[in-house]
């Protein structure tokens, strides 16, 4: 995935392809500050005693990237953030591979440890990406949040 340099200190992707953590370093870097740190959400192999076969994501994507960018924008000015990167694929995302990453940087790392769990709740919860899951054997189900 080629990631340009934005102006934008909130930036955000839903896309369809693979998501390359590496590729997306560059957009919260910063030299004038001491921490940067990165969530990154997986398809795990288990959930409970099933045994997950892949995670398919769906979204009306227009107001998923709105929704991020207020998230983002939000938690830019609340937490003291100086960048910030949402990214978050769509599809099928099989096991091992990422779904979600959420990339911030700031001068402390207190900050960005704060940042990350209060961003990932909010997605979670606000914007329009829903999960269904797969299992082996065929069960199927919708994920809601909680």
């Amino acid at each position: 995935m080629n990631v340009d340099m934005p102006h934008d200190p909130v930036v955000v992707f839903v896309g369809d392809e693979p998501i390359d953590i590496v590729s997306f370093r560059k957009l919260i870097s910063d030299p004038d500050v001491g921490a940067h740190a990165w969530f990154e959400g997986v398809t795990r192999r288990t959930t409970g005693n099933l045994k997950t076969e892949k995670l398919c994501y769906a979204a009306f994507r227009p107001m998923a990237v709105t929704q991020l960018k207020i998230i983002g924008d939000e938690s830019l000015v609340r937490f003291g953030l100086t960048k910030i990167v949402i990214a978050h694929r769509l599809g099928v995302v099989p096991i091992g591979e990422a779904s979600l990453i959420v990339g911030c940087s700031a001068a402390h790392r207190a900050t960005v440890f704060a940042a990350l769990a209060e961003i990932v709740d909010r997605i979670k919860v606000d914007v329009p990406i829903w999960k269904k899951e797969f299992f082996v054997g065929g069960n199927q189900h919708w994920v809601h949040p909680t």
